[in-house]
């Protein structure tokens, strides 16, 4: 297949793929799987690893040379570990990293750490016990800090601490947590909330992120850090004289679009454009139908050409994905 690139009409360099490996997860995050009554997919619609790692091969070949691996929880399904390994071995690929709950960090990380990831992000939406039980359905808050702190121990580095933004039940502690920015070099990452699913929250649960950093100006002031090639979206700040990093990911109140170089591949072989839209294409199908690569890669270049320039969430308007943020992986 001739070599090309995954270059949208607005001139945008799509290198960046997440890969959604599950649907299934052990925790029951409020904003995530509301009531924990989340549909979840067949076992046979779920991608295998040999038809992910087809992809993957294939993506790079078109420009892809990073890959996020997300969920639900990765760590859960059969096989991850040697499925990593795999990944990262991968020619082309510059940066692998893995996104989890941390729920099963403790117990896995050196495994982790043999495939060859460097850095993970953890999702951590509050540091008191009783709250993330309440948040995440689950008393497992000691295991996940476990994880984390193993993770620092080993070496792994940036540590990301991805913290959901959700007016009433963690805004109280955004101090808190911006402050293991100044203990651990930590990169604490305030998001904003988006309308994904059928969760329980409200348009009047937004807190945006203006009013995240004017609750953190009591810790000093955020000095702007310069981003890098590989960056994502978030805007990077600094305490003077902390070891981590703040940063705040805007997909409400400040659209990043037009920097947006991700495509998405869900758990069940659909290739989406934007988070924030349900357009998709399908991969499985022409994958188990025995397709060529050129056949696939026109998949890729469908996606592309169908992805907006823009997205239309903002605060106080109604709009909503309607597939779960489980399946499609964040």
């Amino acid at each position: 297949m001739q070599k090309s690139e995954l270059i949208d009409k607005y001139n945008r360099h799509l290198n960046y793929l997440r890969l959604s490996i599950t649907d299934r997860c052990n925790l029951r995050c409020i904003y995530c799987a509301p009531g924990g009554m989340v549909p979840k997919l067949a076992h046979d619609d779920i991608l295998r690893y040999e038809e992910i790692l087809r992809i993957v091969r294939l993506g790079v070949q078109l420009g892809i040379t990073k890959v996020r691996l997300t969920g639900g929880e990765p760590l859960v399904r059969n096989g991850v570990y040697g499925f990593l390994n795999e990944l990262v071995d991968v020619e082309g690929l510059v940066d692998v990293s893995l996104t989890t709950n941390g729920v099963l960090l403790s117990d896995n990380i050196e495994k982790i750490q043999s495939a060859g990831i460097r850095r993970i992000n953890i999702s951590l939406d509050t540091l008191k016990k009783e709250k993330f039980k309440h948040i995440a359905g689950y008393d497992v808050f000691d295991k996940v800090w476990q994880g984390i702190e193993k993770a620092y121990a080993l070496g792994f580095h940036p540590i990301k601490i991805n913290v959901v933004a959700l007016k009433g039940f963690n805004d109280d502690e955004f101090a808190d947590l911006a402050k293991l920015s100044f203990t651990y070099p930590f990169h604490i990452r305030f998001i904003e909330y988006m309308p994904i699913g059928n969760p329980l929250m409200k348009s009047e649960d937004y807190i945006l992120a203006d009013d995240i950093r004017s609750r953190l100006e009591s810790l000093g002031e955020l000095v702007p850090v310069q981003k890098r090639l590989l960056d994502g979206p978030a805007e990077r700040y600094k305490f003077k004289g902390a070891k981590g990093e703040i940063g705040f990911i805007r997909p409400m109140s400040h659209h990043f679009c037009g920097e947006c170089n991700r495509l998405r591949l869900t758990a069940n072989g659909q290739l989406r454009p934007c988070l924030l839209s349900d357009r998709q294409e399908d991969l499985r199908r022409p994958l188990r139908s025995g397709c060529s690569d050129s056949e696939l890669a026109e998949v890729f270049f469908r996606a592309v050409r169908h992805k907006h320039e823009s997205h239309d969430f903002r605060p106080g308007k109604k709009v909503r994905v309607l597939d779960q943020m489980s399946g499609i992986g964040g």
